[in-house]
């Protein structure tokens, strides 16, 4: 396990990102958690920010009229660092943040891989509204204890997940979400087929439901008819659910 030889820098949000003409008035933050790794004291490298950004830009355009701002956290360090789950507990630091900036606001979390379970982790905070998941990547083996999901009750929880993702454990993901909705009907999850870790093959589609998901949960608009069809069904239909080719283009035609 990597040692940590000179104390963390603080935990910081990257600069807002809005649309030019969007709502002056901010009622609804998402922050994007980007990928860490299991053990490791080092800095976060730019890059991990930077492979955020593109996703943190569109979702500003889609909620410029709801007054959505987003933010990339940037972390202590890039490692979860077992008990001491440093990203999950910068992920708390930064909806603390978010509540002093802007007051009392919706904030969704929305987090890739290592982000993706910081995102679950830190979802119970009485300022996160909702949770969006993609590819989390969750502690496996037989030693490993599950992640905790009864928190989540009262949050929108979408999971979205590459069926042939070699990072982080597609199956692994499945079985929280099936846990998560035994507690909370307001939980779903979609997989993206052929599609790996990055789930750049169909980003277009993920990006477009990351998008319909966060307008839904944070400013009240009604879900794509497969969002909210996948929030309805029982398991294991809705926490299967595919994500179609072409998702997005038109969405409520």
């Amino acid at each position: 396990m990597a040692q940590r030889a000179l104390p963390l820098p603080a935990a910081r949000l990257g600069r807002a990102v809005r649309t030019a003409g969007a709502s002056p008035t901010v009622s609804g933050v998402v922050l994007l958690l980007p990928d860490g790794e299991p053990y490791s004291y080092r800095r976060p490298s730019s890059l991990s920010y930077a492979r955020r950004l593109p996703l943190a830009r569109a979702l500003a355009r889609a909620g410029a009229d709801d007054g959505l701002s987003a933010h990339v956290v940037h972390y202590r360090c890039r490692g979860w660092n077992t008990a001491e789950a440093h990203l999950a507990a910068d992920a708390e630091w930064a909806v603390d943040e978010v509540v002093r900036r802007y007051g009392d606001i919706p904030v969704c979390l929305a987090g890739h891989g290592m982000g993706g379970r910081a995102a679950l982790r830190a979802g119970g905070h009485p300022a996160v509204t909702s949770v969006l998941a993609m590819a989390p990547w969750l502690p496996a083996g037989p030693d490993a204890e599950p992640e905790p999901v009864k928190h989540l009750v009262g949050r929108h929880v979408l999971l979205v997940h590459g069926t042939n993702d070699a990072h982080a454990d597609p199956e692994l993901s499945f079985r929280l979400a099936e846990r998560a909705k035994k507690s909370n009907r307001d939980t779903c999850r979609f997989e993206v087929h052929s599609d790996g870790h990055a789930l750049r093959q169909h980003q277009r589609e993920v990006t477009a439901l990351a998008a319909d998901f966060i307008r839904g949960s944070l400013f009240g608009r009604g879900y794509a008819r497969p969002l909210a069809d996948a929030l309805a069904a029982p398991p294991p239909l809705g926490l299967r659910m595919p994500l179609a080719a072409g998702f997005g283009e038109s969405l409520r035609g």
